[in-house]
């Protein structure tokens, strides 16, 4: 399915998109030696290149980006900087100066970021996200099983993003596995710590219903 949406976008189409989701620049993370992406050049993408790029493979992305796509993805289209620092304060706690940082607006509809909340929350309840499931909070998120090259070494990276309510996202997580041993599939061996992650944040923010 991936790769006949690929096709039918186009290499054109596809540098688009990744452009539009910021997939093509730097976050922006204030924390030095932030790392770009690694993408095929436009003009040397071709039928396979786009196949492969299409199903999440032959080209990297940082887990900081991974997030914040994710993120304006599922928060209403918001493209919003990942940052630490939020102000700076004396000794007094009077603050000093309160940082902004950009956001970019409109990355997707509020349409289609409630849609796909809908549908990543799908993928807990009913799919292959399930051990991701928080009793008590509604959950998402989309599992990730890909191989590292050489291919056929029989090496895997297992990876889960979830996030927290799905209706009113306030918290997300990314865990990423690399070589797993035995079960490799990002729902089996990374989704369960995601959850268990969860399962510790969500009380503090008082987002969980047991009725």
């Amino acid at each position: 399915m991936f790769i006949t949406v690929g096709l039918r976008l186009g290499v054109e189409n596809y540098y688009h998109y990744f452009e539009q989701f910021g997939l093509l620049n730097k976050t922006g993370v204030d924390l030095p030696g932030e790392a770009g992406t690694i993408m095929h050049k436009m003009e040397d993408m071709k039928a396979v290149e786009l196949a492969t790029v299409s199903f999440g493979q032959s080209f990297q992305i940082t887990p900081i980006q991974l997030a914040t796509t994710a993120s304006s993805i599922i928060n209403g289209g918001n493209r919003i900087t990942p940052h630490f620092a939020v102000k700076t304060s004396d000794r007094k706690g009077t603050e000093i100066e309160k940082f902004s940082y950009p956001v970019t607006e409109h990355i997707v509809s509020k349409d289609t970021s409630a849609t796909m909340r809908m549908i990543l929350e799908q993928v807990v309840e009913n799919g292959s996200g399930k051990n991701g499931y928080v009793e008590g909070a509604r959950v998402g998120g989309k599992t990730a099983t890909s191989q590292t090259l050489p291919r056929g070494s029989g090496r895997y990276i297992a990876s889960f993003l979830g996030f927290a309510p799905a209706d009113d996202p306030q918290v997300l997580a990314l865990c990423i596995i690399h070589n797993p041993q035995g079960v490799y599939y990002g729902g089996q061996v990374a989704a369960p710590v995601v959850r268990q992650l969860f399962e510790n944040i969500l009380p503090y923010l008082g987002k969980m219903d047991y009725n």
